[in-house]
């Protein structure tokens, strides 16, 4: 589509504020600022929500580092386009402030000793501090302040970081020093990384923990009771592997619960036991002693062939116990030695 000279003027506008040009091209909707493409956002709404929106998805400590990074990354971007077209550096330091003042980013104050390689700034009415504000925060920004590290890192040529030397919300003031440094953005996400990732173990660690807390105290309140038969012959029924600490709780219940049955006979049942060592033989050794000192006998049963034989090749010593094939003979045992016995039914 043609324009006519007067239809072109009408739709191109350009304007000349400290030095720095802007134009507007409203037929092919492009705004432009120093020869490239920008756009424009509302600072406390629009911009706010994006920013926003990052730190919801992200959270505050993450996103301050995406912001930091970012704002690096664009400075890096900044000083290539000045040593593009920098006559020396003293200049580009001048020329700064009015650039980044007429780009709405706040009253900035640049001093720079160059032979140290240092520089402070001061910011105030800073773009970032005004979203801060609309969102009702007292954290500082991140982005202007690793913006002027990757300003100063591209204009330097050596990796630079900074320092923040005062910083008041209220007043819409930043003050931070820049230095030579062996502090970049991928170290600081490096670090997140891995505190995240240790935050993530500790957070598994903690859930085995507490499962393994809840199992153990199931296993205690379940493992070995003491089940009353008659009142003198009780059966504690032992079941699985046992290790030191279930050993020590095992034998704890036991000693406090046996005397209140006032029993004659404790038959172990070791028909859930599939392999036996010398901590298991201890823990036998001490509840036959234990039986014995409480004026019980000990009837062992359930020991299958398989645990006969570790018995035995090992050389495992059981204290006085008599040994049954099951629980029934047991029981049978014990009822004749009080002179009772368990009558069958008539057919």
């Amino acid at each position: 589509m043609n324009q006519t000279p007067n239809e072109l003027l009408k739709s191109q506008t350009s304007i000349d504020v400290n030095g720095s040009s802007f134009l507007w091209d409203t037929e092919k909707g492009i705004f432009k600022f120093e020869g490239a493409d920008v756009l424009l956002f509302w600072t406390d709404s629009a911009f706010k929500v994006f920013l926003d929106s990052i730190e919801e998805i992200t959270g505050e400590g993450t996103a301050d580092l995406v912001f930091e990074t970012a704002g690096y990354r664009t400075g890096l971007v900044v000083s290539d386009f000045y040593k593009k077209s920098m006559v020396n550096i003293e200049t580009s330091f001048e020329s700064l402030p009015n650039i980044y003042a007429t780009a709405g980013w706040g009253k900035t104050f640049i001093n720079v000793d160059v032979e140290k390689k240092e520089a402070v700034i001061t910011i105030s009415n800073g773009w970032e501090t005004k979203v801060k504000k609309a969102q009702n925060s007292n954290r500082m920004g991140c982005f202007l302040p690793g913006h002027w590290a990757g300003v100063f890192t591209g204009l330097f040529d050596t990796n630079m970081w900074y320092e923040v030397l005062d910083h008041d919300l209220t007043s819409d003031f930043l003050k931070i020093r820049i230095t030579e440094s062996n502090i970049t953005p991928k170290d600081n996400i490096r670090e997140l990384v891995q505190r995240e990732e240790q935050n993530e173990i500790m957070k598994l660690e903690a859930m085995v923990e507490n499962r393994t807390r809840e199992l153990t105290d199931l296993i205690r309140e379940i493992s070995s009771p003491i089940i009353p038969v008659t009142d003198n012959i009780v059966v504690i029924p032992l079941i699985g592997k046992y290790n030191e600490l279930r050993s020590k709780d095992m034998l704890e219940h036991t000693l406090t619960s046996l005397p209140q049955h006032r029993a004659k006979f404790v038959i172990l049942d070791l028909t859930g036991i599939k392999s036996i060592d010398s901590e298991m033989v201890d823990m036998l050794n001490k509840l036959v002693s234990s039986a014995r000192l409480f004026g019980m006998e000990t009837l062992l049963v359930g020991i299958s062939p398989e645990l006969s034989m570790e018995v035995t090749k090992h050389q495992y010593s059981i204290g006085e116990s008599t040994y049954f094939r099951n629980l029934k003979h047991a029981i049978h045992f014990a009822f004749a030695k009080e002179g009772m016995f368990i009558q069958e039914p008539k057919k």
